[in-house]
Formats: C-alpha cells, sequence, structure tokens
C-alpha cells in the first residue's frame, strides 16, 4: 500500500471543511496509508510587508522541511504549477508508485503561497486551476482529486 502524505499550512476551522476532509481521508483509507498533518500559518500582520512576508514563508518552510519524511518525493500546490487533469495526476500517481520514492508528499502552502524553496525541491509543481480558492476548500479539492486519482487508476466508473 502506498504511502501518501498531505501538508497542510494552516489550519481547517469550518465545520462544513473538516467533515467533507474527513469524508475523503476515510475513503482513502482503502487506496493507501494517508497522513494528514497541519503546521501552524505563520502571524502577519494586517498589510504586511514583503519581507515580513518572506521571513514568515522561511519560517513555514522550515517547519515544512521537519515533517518531509526521508525519501520522499515532494508535489508542490502552486500557482505557477503544471495545470493538471484528474487523468494526469492518476498517471503521476501510478508513475511514482514504480519509483524508489517510499512516500508521495503533497503540499499546500499557506494564504501567501509556499518559499521558492520548497517549489525548487519539489518533484513535481502543480496548480489546482488558474482561479484562486481558499485554503481550506484546496485541501479537500486535492483530497477528492487524490482519491479520484486511485479510482480513476483501478479502472472504476467514478470518474464518470
Amino acid at each position: 500500500m502506498l504511502d501518501v502524505h498531505i501538508l497542510c499550512v494552516g489550519k481547517l476551522k469550518e465545520k462544513f471543511y473538516t467533515e467533507a476532509a474527513a469524508e475523503y481521508v476515510k475513503r482513502l483509507g482503502g487506496y493507501c496509508r494517508l497522513t494528514l498533518t497541519e503546521l501552524p500559518e505563520e502571524r502577519l500582520p494586517k498589510s504586511p510587508s514583503r519581507a515580513q512576508i518572506d521571513v514568515a514563508l522561511e519560517k513555514e518552510a522550515a517547519a515544512v522541511r521537519a515533517k518531509l519524511p526521508p525519501n520522499s518525493s515532494l508535489v508542490a500546490l502552486c500557482v505557477e504549477g503544471k495545470p493538471c487533469s484528474s487523468e494526469d495526476l492518476a498517471k503521476l500517481v501510478s508513475d511514482w508508485s514504480l519509483s524508489s520514492a517510499r512516500h508521495l508528499v503533497f503540499l499546500i502552502g499557506s494564504s501567501y503561497g509556499l518559499h521558492p524553496s520548497l517549489k525548487a525541491q519539489a518533484w513535481v509543481k502543480l496548480s489546482m486551476s488558474p482561479m484562486t480558492f481558499p485554503h481550506h476548500l484546496a485541501r479537500v479539492m486535492l483530497l477528492e482529486q487524490v482519491y479520484r486519482a486511485f479510482k480513476i487508476n483501478e479502472g472504476s466508473d467514478y470518474h464518470k
């Protein structure tokens, strides 16, 4: 069984997001060993300077690196990433399952994104959409898409 990790900077607060995320975590249990880790988002003033944002992103990057399992492939979700269809994600998961890496790690950054060093470290950079979504919704969307990828790879009609 594959080891899939989802690292998220920021905590889910709204009940409807936590319930939706929990449903997909439960569904994924039949397909992979899923670990979902929330890391705290650095506190910033209401209108932070670029320097303050950069310092916060560096601190968040250090926290992310501390949670990355050894021998892992990092998938960074970022606006400049490659757009990815559900079929593309299923192929990525399938290709990764044949690699020597033991852990597949999806990373969702804070509201200011990810530190450039994390993006550079990524095996793959993905964009969920050119549209902007709340980070909490992005987590639910990612969980559903990872579940959909497993269903596509098994030949299920869930994707229809």
